[in-house]
């Protein structure tokens, strides 16, 4: 299962968190970021998707990123999960075909450009933020 908090929310509980939380120091001029906090457990993830860009910290566990540029649609069915896609398609892609990947641990930013595919998983239980810059 994975816990998301998205957008405007009553902070009254986070709102220690968020006070002592430094967002990455870059920004899109003429906006504000938009936040994402989120508690994951091990296996679970989210599925191949794109949005604008942003910055992903991971600041418990771990969580496995794959990425593809946004003129290289990835293989993937939308109601499949990432451990399925990962036991599945991953394995008989040409490694010419497989996205660049990364494994973000405690403390690590991972940025993600704008419209670039991307899918996530948890490889523990995990708690993470997002900055969505756009």
């Amino acid at each position: 299962d994975t816990l998301y908090f998205f957008g405007d929310n009553n902070l009254t509980e986070w709102g220690p968190l968020f006070q002592r939380y430094v967002p990455p120091a870059f920004r899109i001029p003429g906006t504000s970021p938009a936040y994402s906090f989120g508690i994951a457990g091990s296996g679970s993830g989210v599925p191949f998707h794109w949005h604008g860009p942003g910055f992903s910290e991971v600041i418990f566990g771990r969580k496995r990123w794959f990425l593809y540029p946004p003129d290289k649609t990835p293989h993937f069915h939308p109601n499949e999960t990432t451990l399925a896609w990962l036991h599945h398609t991953y394995p008989t892609l040409p490694p010419a075909e497989r996205p660049l990947e990364c494994t973000l641990r405690p403390g690590e930013v991972l940025y993600f450009p704008d419209r670039w595919w991307h899918a996530t998983l948890n490889l523990d239980t995990s708690v993470f933020i997002s900055t969505f810059l756009g």
